[in-house]
């Protein structure tokens, strides 16, 4: 728990109630997030800035444990219920314009780890192991891929697990001891008056423990920046646009802490043959005007082989005929259909005898046609 968990309203932040459903925060986030990410608004620092706080507010409220703490420190924080012990070491300030007992406020944060935890300085604050960030990637893939599904890979450039030391921090071969002084909590305690209040270990400066021989890579740090290759499962039937969240795959943890997302956003080139349509992908199919008058069987291409398609005497140009299941197929929902659309082509040259029959053929047309107008 930290010092934001008072200060911000994540609720705020993602546009929702706080009784909000779970998918309704999840709606919420999407649909911000692809609003103010970085690639679609092209170094703007403001964007930047909002999308880091709908990612911090959602990655708090998307787990149903973290979001169930948020909720209970901001009812016992009130309305700036704390800021009247702030600079008060001796004496207590009102808590929502009240006398509150220092007992009072201790059973209250019971599980949070006490008020110094609350103002930022107890033990499971800022010196404890933190959650590397969230990268993000764009990647290109085929119309084809993206209808059946791959397997590829990805580059990446940025903070990565150290390839030298593991993300240990030390040189191979070397020893990480644990500090003496903290004991490896990376905090030692300072009493002052009513409170204990904790601050980073002067030692090992938070970290809890002690490098003799750092890293020659990175010298310590336990990351390097680099380019590296992650795999990844694209799924059949995604669409230009989709991102994909791959876990545990972005920077890495501070402190011993869990390593971020890579979130990938995929971009799905267009199809010289096929259109689409959510799962329904659709086609044109020229025809003659004696196919058409007369009807016939064409041949269809589908993403698996041909199939052959019944044209009617008589269909119109502009006809639209649905084959079932052989659209997309997804992994997850409805698989979909191919809409076929028929346009009668017209030739630009016409042979003596073609151009004879038709002239003839116009007479009787003509004559049929217009029958109704004596």
């Amino acid at each position: 728990m930290n010092r934001d968990w008072i200060e911000k309203d994540f609720y705020k932040t993602l546009g929702v109630g706080d009784e909000a459903s779970a998918e309704e925060i999840k709606k919420s986030y999407r649909k911000l997030a692809q609003k103010y990410h970085p690639d679609t608004n092209g170094g703007d620092t403001g964007a930047e800035e909002k999308f880091k706080e709908i990612s911090e507010a959602y990655a708090t409220l998307s787990s149903a444990e973290q979001r169930k703490e948020y909720d209970q420190v901001r009812r016992v924080a009130g309305s700036g219920g704390f800021q009247g012990f702030r600079g008060q070491p001796g004496g207590f300030g009102g808590y929502g314009g009240q006398q509150v007992r220092v007992e009072d406020l201790q059973d209250l944060l019971g599980g949070f780890g006490g008020a110094g935890d609350l103002f930022g300085f107890g033990s499971g604050s800022r010196s404890g192991p933190s959650r590397g960030q969230d990268l993000q990637t764009e990647l290109t893939i085929s119309f084809d891929d993206a209808a059946h599904g791959t397997t590829t890979a990805v580059k990446v450039r940025g903070a990565t697990t150290c390839s030298r030391c593991g993300g240990v921090g030390a040189e191979p071969g070397t020893s990480v001891t644990t500090c003496p002084t903290c004991g490896g909590r990376g905090v030692v305690a300072q009493n002052q008056g009513f409170f204990s209040f904790s601050q980073p270990c002067p030692q090992c400066r938070g970290a809890g423990r002690l490098i003799e021989t750092p890293c020659s890579t990175c010298h310590g740090s336990g990351s390097e920046n680099r380019t590296r290759e992650v795999k990844l499962k694209i799924p059949a039937g995604v669409s230009d646009g989709s991102t994909l969240r791959l876990r545990g795959k972005g920077g890495p943890g501070a402190n011993g802490g869990p390593s971020g997302d890579l979130l990938v956003r995929l971009r799905v080139a267009t199809s010289r043959t096929f259109g689409r349509k959510g799962n329904d992908l659709t086609l044109t199919i020229p025809i003659t005007y004696t196919e058409a008058a007369l009807g016939t069987k064409i041949d269809v291409p589908t993403l698996n082989g041909g199939v052959k398609v019944k044209v009617p005497a008589g269909t119109p140009t502009g006809k639209t005929f649905r084959v079932r299941g052989k659209g997309i197929d997804p992994d997850r929902g409805r698989s979909g259909d191919l809409l076929v659309t028929v346009q009668v082509a017209v030739p630009n040259k016409l042979s003596r005898a073609e151009k004879k029959l038709l002239e003839e053929l116009a007479t009787h047309e003509t004559d049929d046609i217009r029958a109704h107008l004596r």
